[in-house]
C-alpha cells in the first residue's frame, strides 16, 4: 500500500518542521510538500496531489478557513473538493470559534496545537498522538497503535434478537466524534421545539470548544441547546452537550415518589481514551430511564458507544447509527453495526425523521412529513 501523501500548511517555520518531522517518522505517511499560507496551498494541490492536508487557521494572504472554502469550491481542481483536511487550532475562545467556522466550511477534523509544553520533544509527542490516528482514519488506513484501532471491513451480522419488548423512548442521547460537529448541525435543526423528551449529547471535544459549539447549535436549532452543567433538570426540548474534559451522566435527585432526573458531571477516568465519552452517558440513561432510551451514534473514530449501545438494547431501548457512506469515519457507528446492535443503519439525512418516528411511537411507514405536520405526541 502506498504511503499517505500529506501536505503541511502553516506560516510558522517551527510548526511546519515539527509536523513534517513527526509525520515523516511514520512509515505509512509521506510529507509531499509544505505551504506557507492557504493561497500557496491551493496552488500546489495539482502539483503535489496530496491525499490529505493539515491546515493552520491564522495565516497571511489566505487563512485556513478561506483555503478550506476555496478547496471545497473546486479552486484546486474539482477532484480535490472532497480532500480530507485537518485544521490546526489553538485551545482558546478565538481558536475554537475559528475551528468551528472551518468545520462548517468543510474541514473534516481538527487537532489542537501544543500549549505550555516544556520541550520540542513534548510538542512532537502531542502532535503525534493527536494527528497520526486522525490522518489514518480519514484516509481509510488501519491504525496499528495509539487510541484508535480500525476494524477490518466485514459483512454486517444480523441484528441481535431482543429478549423483551421494546420501550417507547423517554430520552434521546446522541454520541459522535470525527465529523460529528457538522453531522449534529444537520440533525438538531430538524428536531422541533415541541420535542417531547430531553436530549443529551456527547461530542468528543476539548474544553472551550464545547461551550462555543453548544451556542452554535442553539442558534441553528428550534430546540434549546446548552453546555451541560452539574445538576440541571432534564426537561423536554432542551439538549445538554457534555463539556470538554467531563463525562456527562444522568442521576436521580431526591427520593421516590418525588425524585427527579438531572444532569451530572464528573471527571472519572477516560473511557475509550475519551473524556467526555459516550459509554458513561448511555449506561446512566439506561438506569435512570429504565431502558426507555433512543440512542443515536453518528460519525466518529474508535468504538466509543458500542458497550453502551449493548446495554441500551438489552434494557429495551432503541439504537440508530449513521451509515458508512455518509460518515466521515465509520468507526463508532460501524462498531455498533458490526456487533449486531443497530436497530437501524441510516444515511445522515434520514436520521432526523427516524428520531421523530421512534419518539412518536409510530411505524417506519409513516412519513416524516406526517410526523412534522401532526407534531410528536
Amino acid at each position: 500500500m502506498n504511503p499517505i501523501r500529506v501536505m503541511v500548511v502553516d506560516d510558522s517555520v517551527v510548526v511546519r518542521k515539527i509536523v513534517t518531522d513527526v509525520l515523516s517518522a511514520d512509515p505509512d505517511i509521506e510529507v509531499v510538500g509544505t505551504a506557507v499560507n492557504g493561497k500557496v496551498a491551493v496552488a500546489k494541490l495539482e502539483q503535489l496531489k496530496p491525499d490529505l492536508v493539515t491546515m493552520d487557521i491564522e495565516m497571511p494572504e489566505m487563512n485556513g478557513i478561506e483555503a478550506v472554502r476555496a478547496i471545497r469550491g473546486g479552486q484546486g481542481g474539482r477532484e480535490y473538493s472532497r480532500l480530507p483536511i485537518i485544521m490546526f487550532s489553538t485551545l482558546t475562545e478565538r481558536g475554537a470559534s475559528a475551528t468551528l467556522d472551518a468545520l462548517s466550511a468543510g474541514a473534516n477534523e481538527y487537532v489542537t496545537k501544543p500549549a505550555n509544553v516544556g520541550s520540542v520533544g513534548q510538542s512532537m509527542e502531542s502532535v503525534r498522538e493527536q494527528l497520526i490516528p486522525k490522518i489514518k482514519a480519514l484516509t481509510g488506513r488501519p491504525v496499528t497503535a495509539g487510541p484508535v484501532r480500525a476494524a477490518a471491513p466485514a459483512p454486517l451480522p444480523p441484528v441481535a434478537p431482543r429478549t423483551g419488548p421494546g420501550k417507547k423512548p423517554a430520552v434521546l442521547v446522541i454520541g459522535s466524534s470525527t465529523g460529528g460537529p457538522e453531522a449534529l448541525a444537520r440533525v438538531l435543526p430538524l428536531l422541533p421545539a415541541t420535542l417531547p423528551v430531553p436530549v443529551l449529547l456527547v461530542q468528543h471535544m476539548p474544553p472551550v470548544f464545547t461551550r462555543q459549539f453548544a451556542q452554535r447549535l442553539d442558534r441553528l436549532s428550534p430546540i434549546r441547546v446548552v453546555e451541560a452543567a452539574d445538576g440541571s433538570p432534564l426537561i423536554p426540548g432542551t439538549a445538554h452537550l457534555a463539556p470538554g474534559d467531563h463525562h456527562l451522566v444522568v442521576r436521580t435527585h431526591g427520593r421516590a415518589p418525588n425524585a427527579n432526573l438531572q444532569t451530572g458531571l464528573n471527571q472519572g477516568p477516560p473511557e475509550n481514551f475519551c473524556r467526555p465519552a459516550v459509554d458513561p452517558l448511555f449506561r446512566s440513561v439506561v438506569t435512570a430511564y429504565d431502558g426507555a432510551v433512543l440512542a443515536v451514534v453518528l460519525t466518529g473514530m474508535g468504538s466509543d458507544g458500542r458497550n453502551g449501545a449493548a446495554e441500551v438494547r438489552a434494557a429495551g431501548g432503541t439504537v440508530i447509527v449513521q451509515d458508512q457512506a455518509s460518515s466521515v469515519v465509520w468507526g463508532m457507528p460501524g462498531a455498533i453495526a458490526q456487533a449486531g446492535l443497530a436497530d437501524e443503519i441510516l444515511p445522515l439525512d434520514r436520521i432526523p425523521e427516524a428520531i421523530l418516528r421512534h419518539l412518536a411511537g409510530v411505524s417506519p411507514a409513516r412519513s416524516a412529513a406526517a410526523i412534522l405536520s401532526g407534531g410528536v405526541r
